[in-house]
């Protein structure tokens, strides 16, 4: 999908609805917290900590115009269109989430490390950085290949579908296919990558961050088709 297309964006969260991933992030932030969720998407972690009353300093990055046009239906929070950068932000969070295996879009080391660095740069001492990657081990791109299932939109029947072209490595390529409604075959080819937990490590040590928790997971079993990640600054 693109998501610079505003009816991609809200297609993305009919295929995506809030669930326990969004509680577990939820579940982290500390009342009246300062969050900054990188790879917002539509906003909606952001919107439902407003909706529920936090009076922090709440802000959105994401790269996509139609994400974020979705995002910015809801006032009161700050919406930046861009990617996380070192040195963006000085020390400015309680919590840096990365969700929705956003982490995922990460395909080479230097995209990885300037996140991290970004991430780490962000959140104050004491604070946690907390995002998630499927876990390699659980080899979850065998059961995308063919598989496809249908959502309504818009009183329309949208199915999607899937096909796996290649693993290379760490990198899987597939092409999701949008057909039904507005959309006639649109076919968005993607790559994601998937790091095992020992080359996350050491990413993250690169980074200067220190792992804190982690999960299987989301109701925190030590196993299962996730790596969720919540660490610390090291220093």
């Amino acid at each position: 999908m693109s998501y610079d297309d505003v009816e991609d964006a809200r297609l993305y969260d009919v295929q995506n609805p809030w669930g326990p991933g969004d509680e577990f992030y939820r579940s982290l932030v500390p009342p009246d917290g300062d969050v900054l969720d990188v790879g917002c998407g539509t906003g909606r972690l952001l919107t439902r900590l407003r909706e529920d009353g936090s009076r922090g300093r709440l802000v959105g990055l994401d790269p996509g115009a139609g994400m974020l046009a979705v995002a910015r239906e809801t006032p009161g929070i700050e919406w930046v269109r861009g990617h996380l950068r070192p040195g963006a932000y000085d020390a400015e969070f309680d919590l840096v989430t990365m969700t929705g295996h956003a982490f995922q879009e990460l395909r080479t080391d230097a995209e990885v490390d300037g996140v991290l660095r970004g991430m780490r740069d962000a959140v104050r001492p004491g604070g946690r950085i907390a995002f998630e990657t499927r876990d390699p081990a659980a080899r979850e791109w065998e059961r995308w290949h063919g598989a496809s299932f249908e959502v309504p939109y818009d009183g329309a029947a949208v199915r999607i579908s899937y096909e796996v072209h290649s693993v290379d490595g760490e990198l899987v390529s597939f092409t999701e296919t949008t057909d039904g409604g507005r959309w006639h075959r649109q076919a968005d080819p993607a790559t994601l990558r998937f790091l095992a937990a020992d080359a996350l490590d050491r990413h993250l040590a690169g980074a200067g961050l220190r792992v804190v928790a982690r999960y299987g997971d989301w109701d925190r079993s030590p196993t299962g088709p996730e790596i969720i990640t919540v660490a610390a600054r090291s220093a």
